[in-house]
């Protein structure tokens, strides 16, 4: 009987300690000292930090594909030849309580060279497109916004042609670096919104936008190119201006962005000038890309030279199907 009674109470001795060691275990001073909680536990001290809001979002990719093509005693004909193209475009995004502003660079350049002719290397490919919007949210998807589009070239532009009786191509410099330069500030509704699925639909319609023409050659402005008064290097022009941006994942390794600018001058409602750019991805690998770029552009003050007819405004078309080197960053 004593013994059992010894038992018992050494059962009851070893459960209370268990429990106590229990409570030691689970409970520990804490104290919270700017932001950061500071757990005392025993002769350990663990510090939990909160976690730090992130405001900005950066980011791009880099793409370049090379074409070689080259021939010698190649009796079917042709002739070497080698293309280029390449393209960078970044990406900054700010967002903190109810601002928000976003900026994108997008940068291409191309050449082809053959090596059988007069101008053996010739651009295919030059655009520098600059838009940076500055934003306050005035509902869940509403802002009020303002937008800067800035759009160049870096290289002289040239028309090549063959003059009657000749042997050789002749050419003609027809732009060159900020000629032209096309400036468009607007103000207005900005309408945007953000899927889980990363998809992303910006539009901004803006009644107050104006817009600059730049022509810093002064043999181009002379002959009051692109639509500047002969003889100035601005023309600026009041109007408003409809922009959207679309970034959609169409399928699983294809995403298709795009950016739509439209703008009319007050003093010609209903002439549009029309700038489009579009660029689907089809990922191959982490390296590998599929790219199709098309840029549209219609301007009415711009004229343009064709062989049958005289110089008017007329639809810009480019296309480029690239597969080559993909980066994203």
């Amino acid at each position: 009987m004593i013994k059992r009674l010894f038992l018992l109470l050494f059962v009851l001795v070893a459960s209370f300690h268990h429990s106590h060691a229990q409570d030691q275990t689970q409970l520990a001073d804490t104290l919270i000292i700017n932001g950061e909680t500071i757990i005392m536990l025993g002769d350990s001290v663990i510090i939990l930090r909160p976690e730090q809001p992130v405001y900005w979002k950066k980011g791009g990719n880099f793409n370049l594909s090379i074409q070689q093509v080259s021939l010698t005693n190649w009796s079917a004909g042709g002739a070497s030849s080698m293309a280029l193209n390449t393209g960078l475009n970044l990406f900054a995004n700010f967002k903190k309580d109810k601002k928000i502003w976003d900026s994108k660079l997008t940068i291409n350049f191309g050449f082809n060279r053959q090596s059988d002719r007069r101008f053996a290397t010739r651009k295919t490919n030059d655009n520098f497109i600059f838009l940076s919007k500055y934003g306050r949210e005035l509902s869940e998807r509403w802002y009020l916004s303002t937008q800067i589009d800035a759009r160049t070239q870096l290289l002289a532009g040239y028309r090549y042609f063959r003059p009657g009786g000749a042997e050789r191509d002749s050419r003609n410099r027809i732009s060159d670096l900020l000629a032209p330069a096309y400036i468009q500030s607007s103000t207005g509704l900005n309408y945007k919104r953000e899927f889980k699925n990363d998809d992303k639909v910006s539009i901004i319609g803006s009644p107050f936008t104006g817009r600059f023409t730049v022509v810093m050659d002064d043999s181009l402005s002379r002959a009051g190119a692109f639509g500047v008064i002969p003889g100035e290097v601005i023309r600026a022009e009041a109007g408003m201006s409809l922009t959207s941006s679309t970034d959609i994942q169409l399928l699983e390794n294809i995403r298709w962005k795009a950016d739509l600018n439209l703008f009319s001058n007050y003093e010609n409602l209903g002439n549009m000038v029309v700038n489009f750019n579009s660029v689907i991805s089809m990922k191959v690998n982490k390296f590998i890309t599929t790219r199709i770029e098309t840029i549209l552009i219609y301007d009415e003050s711009v004229l343009i030279n064709r062989s049958d007819k005289p110089p008017g405004p007329a639809i810009q078309l480019q296309n480029l199907i690239n597969f080559g080197i993909g980066l994203e960053f």
